[in-house]
């Protein structure tokens, strides 16, 4: 693992998801608790940042009355729009302070569907800076996530999933996801096996002189 082309990909850690109050808190929140999701990816986003990794925040918004997706929503968006999630502008669609962005890190702008490729940047980030390998973290673990991920395997990343780093709205569909799906589309791991990971490869640059 060289962090100097890796990236982590922070999905969703907005208000609406991980906090109290949050529209979409309640359904979340057993799965967070679970993993301690929360905890595991803070210590994630500051290792890789000390370790030189790339940081890249992916958070969804709307404006007000969904304008920019199809009238009549269907499936995960119908709940979206239903529950009034992730209004531009709103204190839901803020990316919560413990994951806030810092300086040096990337924020994407425009996704607004549930692949963070689908109507982002992020492609171009990627391979303008040399990413040869993405990290995947957030909400939720078998939508956006797992979009993301098989996105990012079929154009050709090396796709690193942090398995007690994403929650779902059931713990069924958070362990099926990281059985069945997770593994044909990425290299599963722990938060504590990516940050032996990252700092094996520190320590390797460091004896090499770089």
């Amino acid at each position: 693992m060289n962090p100097a082309t890796t990236a982590l990909v922070l999905i969703e850690f907005q208000n609406d998801f991980t906090s109290e109050g949050g529209t979409l808190h309640e359904a979340v929140a057993a799965v967070m608790a679970s993993t301690d999701m929360m905890s595991n990816a803070a210590t994630a986003a500051q290792a890789s940042r000390e370790a030189g990794a790339t940081i890249i925040h992916s958070p969804i918004s709307y404006h007000e009355g969904y304008y920019e997706i199809n009238s009549d929503p269907y499936g995960i968006l119908a709940g979206v729009v239903g529950s009034k999630s992730f209004i531009k502008g709103g204190w839901g669609a803020e990316i919560v302070d413990s994951m806030a962005p810092v300086e040096g890190d990337i924020v994407l702008e425009g996704k607004r569907g549930l692949d963070a490729f689908g109507s982002t940047n992020l492609d171009f980030i990627l391979r303008s800076k040399g990413i040869t390998t993405v990290v995947l973290a957030g909400f939720l673990t078998n939508c956006c996530v797992e979009s993301t991920m098989r996105s990012a395997y079929e154009r050709g990343y090396e796709v690193i999933t942090l398995t007690d780093a994403v929650a779902a709205t059931s713990q069924a569909e958070h362990d099926n996801a990281i059985a069945y799906d997770y593994p044909m589309f990425s290299k599963p791991m722990t938060v504590a096996a990516y940050l032996e990971g990252i700092a094996g490869a520190v320590v390797a640059d460091s004896s090499r002189g770089y």
